[in-house]
């Protein structure tokens, strides 16, 4: 499989639908519950290999792809994805331009009342440097006076930024913290030699230093489960429903091996949240 990069910031720059079949189905979800039924929209960042990439032909790609389409086909309701940036996403969820996210967003607890969450897979966070850099930053600690770069917004964000204060509070140097739309920004200010850093979602890590263009110092930091959200309750259980028949007939374990990401250690997944306060 080949992964394309860079891919440019989209926000709303196409649509992919599942090709138009025969419905030989009913459809598991009510139209009283979607944006604009019959189809079942959701937005994605396509920067994010192997969870999400646009390959050499244009094409979406990708975990979160595979996973969103095979439950889409069996709940019996097109499937449209919406590419855009990731800082838009919740307002635009909140506001009803689309049904739900689905680009691997960290769950946290403010985010699971703000929509309805539903984990399904596991992630964390990598500090990496340059391609031959000199810098082997074994901890955030090690990060004290330096730059870093992160993606706007993100869970990553909000991580360093709380680790960061703690440090500080125990006297060390502040890190400078620079901010860029999506994780491909990211990446080019650490090559352009904007930050020493970037602090990266792990998978992503990964695939970045298999091409030769990084080098992660540490990994396995600030773990937490990753969610899809969801506007409507109908539709977030529906969800969470076929992700528990995937588990059960071994697509869904089939699926995680393949692109090398981190399962969700449960049989059943179900919302988890308050959801809308």
């Amino acid at each position: 499989m080949q992964f394309r990069w860079p891919v440019v910031s989209l926000v709303l720059l196409g649509l992919t639908t599942l090709p138009a079949a025969a419905q030989t189905c009913t459809p598991a979800i009510a139209a009283a519950d979607l944006v604009a039924p019959p189809k079942l929209q959701m937005s994605i960042n396509p920067t994010l290999p192997p969870q999400q990439f646009v390959d050499e032909k244009g094409e979406l790609q990708g975990l979160n792809v595979d996973l969103m389409r095979e439950i889409a086909k069996r709940l019996c309701v097109p499937l449209e994805l919406i590419r855009m940036d990731f800082p838009p996403m919740v307002p635009a969820l909140t506001a009803g331009r689309f049904d739900g996210i689905n680009t691997g967003m960290f769950w946290t607890e403010e985010r699971s009342k703000i929509a309805y969450t539903v984990p399904y897979a596991q992630q964390t966070i990598s500090l990496t440097v340059i391609k031959g850099s000199p810098l082997k930053l074994a901890n955030v600690e090690a990060m004290a006076g330096l730059k870093a770069g992160v993606e706007v917004n993100s869970y990553q964000e909000r991580w360093l930024r709380g680790i960061d204060k703690e440090n500080v509070a125990k006297g060390a140097k502040p890190i400078d913290i620079l901010t860029f739309k999506t994780q491909t920004d990211v990446l080019a200010a650490l090559r352009a030699g904007q930050v020493d850093t970037a602090v990266l979602i792990d998978q992503t890590a990964k695939e970045i230093e298999r091409r030769g263009l990084i080098e992660i110092t540490a990994t396995g930091l600030g773990g937490a489960p990753t969610t899809q959200m969801y506007r409507n309750k109908n539709v977030a259980e529906k969800v969470a429903a076929t992700l528990t028949e995937l588990k059960k007939e071994g697509y869904y374990d089939k699926l995680f091996d393949k692109y090398g990401l981190t399962k969700l250690p449960v049989d059943t997944f179900v919302i988890r949240g308050p959801g809308p306060q």
